[in-house]
Order: structure tokens, then C-alpha cells, then sequence
């Protein structure tokens, strides 16, 4: 069953939405979710990059990851790209190079249509 909430949104428009769940008359385990959503646009339709620089000159950092995030992302991410990870080419339609026929001795599963 859906839990009761509040959601409060940024982006790409402003909006509050209020949602439980209600029962109908007579009924006890049919409860049916119900939400209420108040909204508005923001004014001066500004491009995302726009926001972005605005919300930096105002010094709100919502948008923006803190610079520990940022290393430790880096720090994961890096090895993978710096990786020379050889290109295999394969025909479309194909399961793919034979070096991945090697990765599964008994071969891989078909589906019998």
C-alpha cells in the first residue's frame, strides 16, 4: 500500500505534492493512492545553464556535488578510463568476439522460440 508523503520539487518546475492513500465507503482493504499537486513555472523561462550559473553567483549549492564526491567519483572512475582495454570488433547480429566465446565453455544460452 502506498505510504503517505510530501514531496517538495526544484527543478524543472517549482512543485508540492501532498499523496496518501484513501479507502472507498464500505471498503477496507481497497485503498487507492490519491495526490494532490500544486505546481508553478518558473518565471523567465531561463535555460538549464542559465539556473546553474544563476544558483553558483548565488552561492546555492544544491545543484553542485560537494569536491570529496567529486575525488572519490574520480578515484573509482579513473582506473576504468585510463585502462588500455583492447577493442574487440564483432559482426552485428552476433553474440559477440570469439575471445568472449572463451568466457563460457559450455556456450550461451539460446532461447528455443
Amino acid at each position: 500500500m502506498p505510504q503517505t508523503h510530501v514531496r517538495f520539487r526544484r527543478s524543472p518546475d517549482f512543485a508540492i505534492s501532498l499523496g496518501a492513500s484513501i479507502n472507498a465507503p464500505g471498503e477496507t482493504l481497497a485503498a487507492e493512492p490519491v495526490e494532490l499537486d500544486v505546481a508553478h513555472a518558473r518565471a523567465g523561462d531561463l535555460d538549464p545553464y542559465e539556473e546553474l550559473l544563476g544558483d553558483a553567483m548565488r552561492g546555492d549549492s544544491f545543484r553542485f556535488a560537494r569536491e570529496d564526491y567529486v575525488e572519490e567519483a574520480w578515484r573509482i572512475v579513473d582506473p576504468a578510463i585510463q585502462a588500455s582495454t583492447p577493442i574487440l570488433e564483432y559482426e552485428p547480429g552476433t553474440w559477440g568476439p570469439k575471445a568472449a566465446e572463451e568466457l563460457v565453455p559450455d556456450g550461451w544460452f539460446m532461447a528455443k522460440s
